[in-house]
């Protein structure tokens, strides 16, 4: 009896310890983030006196949670949390952050724990805690010396008992071998099937508006927009995924002098354009016919120019003919995003126009506009590359209608976070409208976050910038329909017409034509130029988009062999747990549960090439599973003898994260193919 009163009492002061920990966490960040914005100082001994008593919390709990294991022989922790997909490295990096706290108390500004994914060898555990190295260090500077292996095992000591964690082990010169319980990987991938896969939890949803794809009207989309475009989309669909607000924006080219030779143009060719739509179904020539004559007739440019200054102006003749041609390729753009299924809302620079007037007032009031060879120019911090405001004749640049969508972005649509989707030769341009902002006290880094995601070029098999056989730039049109050419006549030469009725024929076409374009672009790190080769990425071998579906539609036929629908899944599962007895099928699981980090990882550097290296590992750790692991056993006439109901589970925990990545990265998948 005294033992389970003891027992109480420890589990009782272990929540109240949680309860204050959560209070004082809270309240300390609240002064720190008082302190950066300049509110009062950052050593603040408010500051420090919360953090004290944060860490001596810290320590008392996982004192009472070890006395609280050995008193009640408990075959759990008393304190332990509801386990579905949830990020296993931010679990950890909070367990072993709060066991240095305690293993450490005369170490002051402790770095970040470093925890990483073990090796491939189960001998050294799932996962490795590698910090007591530069705590050795810290210790050294301190005259205090230190093994990291003392400090390991000194850590290990004051680690809190948790779910998560089946064993630890010092070994080598002092890493911290971190081996997951079965227990918990169990729920975790029970849990698929009672709500899905669900995202991590975020501490914050934020308002992210992203900047990609942006063509320039009358103009035809081409390869040099596939890569805005796809990246685009795909931080889109994991950002929304996670929770935030996300806007989809399309900043496309509709303002400028080109509008002004476009409408002269116009006027010539169509002079009734006022009462009756012109024909105009063939953009891209007519922007020739209307460049040509600007080069070559010095009358017509004048006239471009002086249609430039009425369109600018408002002039309702001039705006109706602007709209006109804005209309008749935004028409052409949404025949390529229909096909890709995205998404996007379009504003161009037009929209801008009246901001960026007010954005250039306010910025030489302000003082920070110099005068340059006529120019007015802008200098950020870093003291590089000025922005030019103004031209010298009195017009406005890109980086005017960047400064004012910025602007915007910020003050209207209450971005917390702003990411840009341009190709990496950008790179300098944003820097400086980021610096300038900043300068300005339009972007305040304490509250917003902004991201150039810059990326390579698209090069042909010759290395070269990818072109036509004429050297004339690839339209993204033709590149799709050549997509679904070659993924027909992929799926004819395997027969799948013999077996696909015509709309499934048709659905696997399409799949594998625009996911093959998608996966190549995504699965290459962004940061590097990649070749675009249709013969590599139709490949049904390696990691591809046509292996990865192939991949996909094995393991959803697993299930429909033994006639298993959703239904009789979800059913199954609440009655019959998941079988991780066997190594193969302990290590598709231990995959699968890192679904949450490869998320965060990405949110962290915004590289989609992540994801598909997860799913591609999924994909090959799914097969040493079905090769080892039965989950139908026939007879030598190939009738059914056993069917093993734990192991097709798995197999469909692993396709529903499939779904999930191949939704992320815009692939669609179907289940027959």
């Amino acid at each position: 009896m005294e033992k389970e009163s003891t027992l109480a009492k420890y589990i009782k002061e272990a929540e109240d310890a949680l309860v204050q920990i959560d209070y004082l966490t809270k309240e300390t960040e609240k002064l720190k983030r008082a302190a950066a914005l300049g509110t009062f100082e950052a050593f603040d001994p408010e500051v420090v006196e919360l953090a004290a008593k944060n860490t001596k919390l810290r320590h008392r709990l996982a004192i009472l949670n070890r006395a609280a294991l050995a008193i009640g022989k408990m075959s759990k922790p008393p304190v332990t949390m509801e386990v579905g997909l949830e990020s296993i490295l931010q679990i950890l990096q909070n367990i072993f952050s709060n066991a240095i706290e305690a293993a450490c108390p005369d170490i002051r500004n402790i770095p970040p724990v470093d925890i990483a994914l073990s090796g491939a060898n189960p001998k050294f555990g799932d996962y490795q805690c590698n910090s007591a190295m530069s705590l050795a260090n810290l210790y050294k500077q301190l005259g205090q010396k230190l093994s990291p292996r003392d400090i390991s095992t000194k850590i290990i000591q004051n680690v809190a008992p948790h779910d998560l964690i089946a064993k630890l082990e010092v070994a080598g010169p002092g890493f911290i071998n971190i081996f997951l319980s079965k227990r918990y990987v169990l729920r975790a991938i029970s849990s698929i099937f009672e709500e899905g896969v669900k995202p991590p939890t975020l501490p914050k949803k934020q308002k992210v508006l992203v900047d990609f794809s942006s063509p320039n009207i009358a103009k035809e989309m081409h390869v040099g927009h596939l890569r805005s475009t796809v990246i685009g989309d795909s931080i889109c669909r994991l950002l929304e995924y996670l929770g935030h607000d996300v806007l989809r924006i399309n900043h496309v080219g509709d303002w400028g002098t080109q509008f002004g030779m476009l409408i002269a143009h116009l006027q010539d060719k169509f002079p009734n354009y006022l009462v009756e739509s012109p024909p105009i179904s063939d953009l891209q020539a007519f922007y020739k016919e209307s460049k040509k004559r600007f080069d070559e007739e010095e009358d017509f440019k004048k006239r471009a120019y002086a249609s430039v200054v009425k369109l600018q102006s408002f002039d309702p003749d001039h705006v109706k003919a602007w709209k006109l041609i804005c209309d008749v390729s935004r028409q052409e753009f949404q025949k390529i995003y229909d096909r890709l299924e995205i998404s996007v809302v379009e504003r161009g620079e037009s929209f801008y126009q009246t901001r960026m007037e007010k954005i250039v007032k306010d910025l030489q009031l302000a003082g920070y506009l110099e005068e340059d060879d006529g120019r007015k120019v802008m200098w950020g911090d870093s003291g590089t590359i000025p922005l030019t405001v103004v031209k010298s004749d009195g017009g406005f640049t890109y980086d005017t209608s960047d400064m004012a969508a910025l602007k915007q972005r910020l003050e209207e649509e209450k971005a917390d976070w702003i990411i840009y989707v341009t190709d990496a030769g950008q790179a300098t341009h944003f820097q400086t409208i980021f610096a300038c902002a900043r300068k300005a006290k339009i972007l305040n880094p304490q509250i917003h976050r902004v991201d150039h995601v810059g990326f390579g070029v698209v090069l042909g098999e010759d290395k070269k910038k990818f072109k036509t056989r004429s050297g004339d730039t690839v339209r993204l049109i033709d590149l799709l329909d050549e997509g679904l050419k070659r993924s027909l006549d992929k799926l004819n030469e395997k027969e799948r017409e013999k077996v696909l009725s015509p709309d499934e024929l048709k659905k696997a076409q399409e799949s594998i034509a625009f996911g093959c374009i998608k996966y190549a672009d995504l699965s290459h790190n962004r940061n590097h130029e990649y070749v675009f080769s249709f013969d590599k990425m139709l490949e049904d071998k390696g990691n591809t988009a046509v292996y990865l579906l192939y991949a996909y539609t094995r393991i959803k036929s697993i299930a429909r062999n033994v006639e298993f629908t959703a239904e009789k899944i979800r059913e199954v599962a609440s009655s019959v747990q998941v079988s991780l007895a066997h190594e193969k099928e302990w290590k598709l699981a231990k995959v699968l549960v890192r679904f949450p980090d490869v998320l965060l990882k990405m949110t962290e550097d915004l590289c989609l090439h992540h994801l598909c290296e997860f799913v591609y590992d999924i994909a090959t750790t799914f097969t040493e599973f079905y090769d080892s692991c039965y989950c139908i056993e026939r007879d030598s006439s190939g009738g059914v003898v056993k069917v093993n109901t734990d192991r097709i589970l798995l197999a469909e925990a692993a396709a529903l994260v499939m779904e999930r990545c191949f939704h992320i990265l815009g692939l669609k998948p179907v289940s027959r193919m």
